[in-house]
């Protein structure tokens, strides 16, 4: 029987979808017990072949292929050709703890569950400037989040948590509760389209707290997330920054035609934490940030006052048929 199906998408990148594969022949859930499905969103290097490599060591892994640009397209293919009722969504940068998928499968034997996360530790490939693992240092409640890398550390006790508290990378939800909620909305474009990126999972999370559902954090379910050596630098969280402007202001306009309040999250998880003596050189970086993220958001809402098709883009209802 079929518990669970873990959905991978993916765009060239064989190499690090071979290392989170790898992570799911050693999980301690029986292997007749889950399916893993790798959606290739138009890769032109060997991903085909390592997925059929794999095919031959797990025989529960499929493959399909669909070179529409977006994440959401993958996700979506995924939901659609799932075995199961429990959708596992994971990126593909991404090593699972033996553990992961057992812990998965035993949070959603509550019915009241909606949405299931764990660890998602960084592997980092160089070691971190002083300023990101000062960013990556404990709260005063023991947790560490880090939103712009995707990490996160909860503890080590199964609780209750914020919705938005379970990363797209390890991202775990009843079927049932993600057609519900419209699936997700646009995410991860390509740069030429990066005017149609919207707000991803976030989406999905704030209709899950709207709706007063459960989310669970277990300790169990959890994994290693790949931080490459390009990811550790202020160009990248001013990157990072910008995009999240265009997500925010996405979000800005369809709240708008549904007469909803809009509050901006581009520096939630950025820079909450810092000691006195990095106040000067973090307040500093929190100006570049923030100036990144000033020039997503106007970008994004210029350009869709200008563009009829992006504005259309924007509004739909959901984008399942993409």
């Amino acid at each position: 029987m079929i518990l669970l199906s873990v959905i991978i998408p993916t765009r060239n990148r064989g190499t690090l979808l071979q290392l989170a594969l790898q992570s799911l022949q050693t999980q301690t859930l029986s292997a007749d017990s889950f399916e893993v499905l790798v959606i290739d969103n138009g890769s032109t290097d060997n991903t085909k072949q390592i997925v059929a490599a794999f095919q031959k060591k797990l025989g529960n892994i499929r493959y399909f292929f669909d070179p529409t640009p977006g994440l959401h397209v993958g996700r979506h293919l995924g939901m659609k050709m799932a075995k199961s009722k429990i959708l596992v969504y994971a990126d593909d940068d991404i090593k699972a703890f033996p553990t992961w998928l057992e812990g998965i499968a035993e949070s959603f034997q509550d019915q009241k569950v909606a949405l299931v996360g764990g660890k998602n530790l960084p592997k980092f490939e160089s070691d971190p400037p002083d300023w990101i693992l000062k960013m990556w240092e404990k709260n005063k409640n023991g947790e560490r989040i880090l939103g712009y890398l995707s990490i996160l550390d909860l503890g080590d006790t199964k609780k209750v948590i914020p919705p938005y508290h379970v990363f797209g990378c390890n991202f775990s939800i009843r079927k049932s509760v993600l057609l519900e909620a419209g699936g997700f909305h646009p995410d991860a474009m390509p740069q030429e389209l990066i005017r149609y990126r919207g707000d991803g999972e976030t989406h999905v999370s704030r209709f899950i707290e709207k709706e007063k559902m459960q989310a669970i954090y277990n300790p169990e379910a959890s994994l290693y997330h790949i931080v490459p050596k390009e990811r550790l630098t202020e160009e990248y969280f001013r990157k990072r920054a910008y995009l999240q402007g265009i997500s925010d202001s996405y979000t800005k306009i369809r709240n708008d035609v549904h007469n909803r309040v809009f509050k901006a999250n581009h520096l939630i998880w950025l820079l909450r934490l810092y000691r006195k003596k990095w106040q000067l050189y973090l307040n500093k970086q929190r100006r570049l940030f923030e100036k990144s993220w000033d020039e997503g958001y106007s970008m994004h809402q210029n350009t869709s006052r200008k563009d009829k098709n992006l504005y259309k883009w924007i509004i739909q209802e959901h984008y399942m048929d993409d």
